[in-house]
């Protein structure tokens, strides 16, 4: 399958069922109906797999359900979890969506925002490809950007003071996504695409 290239300046667009065009879609099984249809909050994470290691597909195997356990010795401890993002921004940019923003995806797991609690029911996560440690790639601040300004346009619930990380929704349990992302850069790009 085809992936679009982003571009310095993408124009993203999210469809009436909630996914986005031109991009690669892989469906995971892992995600249930919105209690009550609200999308008003946007959690960046991190993610790799293995560990410190980009590439090789093993994300999208993992949010679907089919991790090679026999490839990693990591994997065995987390081939029984199910969990999913809406979408994957990988270390070139590419997005891979695998929940529709109208579903409630599997990201968030225990967590609180502003006292209310089960932020899955309303949020949507978005996975960058990365560590807490390791810098980000600038293509990767662009896609985020881009996203979130098609995500704020459709969703205008989602404002800037609702877009945290998975250590601000669930700091007991969650680093992610870590001192290597730069929030002061990453909010001037997303000025830049509502300029």
């Amino acid at each position: 399958m085809a992936q679009r290239q982003i571009d310095s300046n993408p124009q993203l667009s999210i469809d009436s069922s909630g996914w986005l065009e031109g991009v690669v879609r892989c469906p995971s099984p892992n995600f249930n109906a919105r209690p009550a249809g609200e999308i008003s909050l946007l959690v960046v994470h991190n993610i790799s797999l293995p560990p410190g290691n980009f590439g090789g597909g093993y994300i999208q195997r993992f949010f679907c359900n089919s991790l090679p356990v026999a490839d990693h010795a990591y994997f065995e401890s987390i081939a029984h979890l199910q969990v999913s993002a809406h979408c994957l921004i990988d270390r070139a940019g590419q997005i891979t969506q695998f929940v529709s923003f109208a579903d409630r995806a599997w990201h968030a797991g225990v967590s609180n925002f502003v006292g209310r609690s089960n932020c899955n029911d309303f949020s949507i996560g978005i996975e960058l490809e990365g560590t807490d440690e390791q810098p980000y790639e600038e293509l990767q601040y662009r896609t985020l950007a881009a996203l979130t300004q098609a995500l704020m346009a459709r969703y205008p619930a989602i404002t800037r003071q609702r877009i945290v990380g998975h250590s601000d929704i669930a700091p007991e349990r969650k680093t992610d996504p870590g001192p290597a992302f730069d929030w002061a850069h990453y909010f001037r790009v997303l000025d830049g695409h509502n300029s």
